[in-house]
């Protein structure tokens, strides 16, 4: 069985405070538990270099390039839209693609999504479009098996604790990945999230476990939010969570075709004209680079 190298050359990145390790590698035949337990020891936050998901920039027989991501807790990420503007911007930089109009085509598991970088005055990425996914409202693409026609806007899930039960009135809206949106009516620097996130991400109903947002609409082109992510936690922002955030917040009637969505990590900008594909816009930033040694 192939080996993982003991010496790694990485980038440590972020979009909009979402973090990634980031790896260049061509090792197709490494099975996905090694990765995901390098995963495990690369994003600890206090023996590791600490991060949301572990990134890899592979070859790919059908795209510019191949994106894999491994959350913190070492699960397949499936998809992350943080984490592929990361990986454009890493693609460009470091000269793996050369496109003089910043197109760039990348390979995830739910398929292939065309991105488009923007440059810096020093010719580095530093935001990049991206034309997500076609939104799937069924509840089975959630992983929910329950007999109701989509879009379901209000499902009720109720959690337990040591503090008692609570329902929960959610969205279901899949953008490649699962997401369950709770709209709220003030400000989610308030909820509890991190008592009722892993409740929801574990909860039984979902069979895939799930992301979980609370979002407030502040107008009809502005939301602010947080999310619990499935295998990670809280972070300071997720691509994803946002587009289906707005898709159900449009769906409900309660804002336009384009919305800024405030994270806790920055803003990004959602536009979806009510069919086909959601597109999002929003920075990516290199941290530091280094070597990872086993």
């Amino acid at each position: 069985m192939p080996e993982i190298p003991s010496r790694l050359p990485f980038w440590k990145m972020h979009g909009a405070g979402n973090d990634f390790v980031v790896i260049q590698t061509d090792l197709l035949d490494v099975t996905d538990e090694q990765w995901g337990a390098l995963a495990q020891r690369v994003c600890d936050r206090h023996l590791g270099v600490g991060a949301d998901g572990l990134i890899l920039v592979q070859p790919s027989t059908v795209a510019d390039r191949k994106m894999r991501i491994f959350n913190a807790d070492g699960s397949d990420g499936v998809m992350c839209v943080n984490g592929i503007r990361c990986f454009v911007k890493f693609s460009f930089d470091r000269g793996l693609v050369a496109a003089s109009d910043g197109a760039m085509t990348v390979e995830t598991g739910p398929g292939i999504v065309p991105c488009v970088a923007s440059f810096a005055s020093d010719g580095t990425v530093e935001r990049v479009r991206v034309a997500v996914a076609v939104p799937d409202l069924r509840p089975e693409a959630v992983g929910v098996a329950i007999e109701q026609a989509p879009p379901v806007t209000s499902l009720p899930v109720t959690t337990s604790d040591a503090q008692g039960d609570s329902v929960h009135h959610v969205a279901l809206v899949s953008m490649g990945n699962p997401h369950a949106i709770q709209f709220i009516p003030g400000s989610p620097d308030d909820y509890p999230l991190h008592r009722i996130g892993p409740l929801m991400e574990h909860h039984r109903l979902f069979q895939h476990r799930t992301n979980y947002e609370v979002a407030r609409v502040l107008g009809r082109d502005t939301i602010e939010m947080r999310v619990w992510e499935r295998g990670v936690g809280e972070t300071m922002a997720c691509g994803s969570g946002a587009c289906a955030v707005m898709v159900a917040a449009q769906i409900l009637g309660q804002v336009d075709q384009s919305v800024d969505i405030r994270l806790p990590g920055g803003v990004l900008r959602i536009d979806w004209p009510g069919e086909g594909e959601v597109i999002l816009t929003g920075p990516a930033a290199k941290v530091f680079e280094s070597e990872w040694t086993q």
